[in-house]
């Protein structure tokens, strides 16, 4: 069993930033990947990126590409998500997930995904 549990969403102007905290406890494989996906109001599940965490690789989607950083503290068994630039359509629930069969990479499949937190809400306006 993998837990995660997300912190630090809130509302922001647009070109303000942000960092989300994913706390991940409980057993994992070495090759786990945690990734960062978000749901904006009435679209679907959309990939933001993850990391593997073993090798530390980052992945992210187009969208947030040159914006947004995660990074993770193996100490504090946390992922972050740190969100600059933040545009109006970065609104949306941000939840972290494990792909704990991850093999050392992160393959932005939802289904790939087994353990998710809860989520955390970001709204930024313009």
């Amino acid at each position: 069993q993998v837990h995660l549990q997300e912190s630090g969403g809130g509302s922001v102007q647009a070109g303000e930033s942000l960092r989300l905290s994913c706390l991940v406890s409980g057993d994992s494989k070495s090759g786990s990947c945690v990734g960062w996906f978000r749901q904006a109001p009435g679209k679907g599940r959309e990939w933001v990126g993850g990391i593997t965490t073993v090798s530390r690789l980052t992945h992210y989607s187009d969208s947030v590409k040159g914006r947004f950083t995660i990074s993770q503290d193996n100490a504090k068994k946390m992922v972050y998500l740190q969100m600059d630039s933040l545009k109006p359509e970065d609104t949306a629930m941000y939840t972290c997930a494990a792909d704990v069969e991850g093999n050392n990479a992160c393959v932005p499949v939802i289904s790939f995904f087994d353990y998710w937190g809860q989520g955390t809400q970001v709204t930024v306006s313009s």
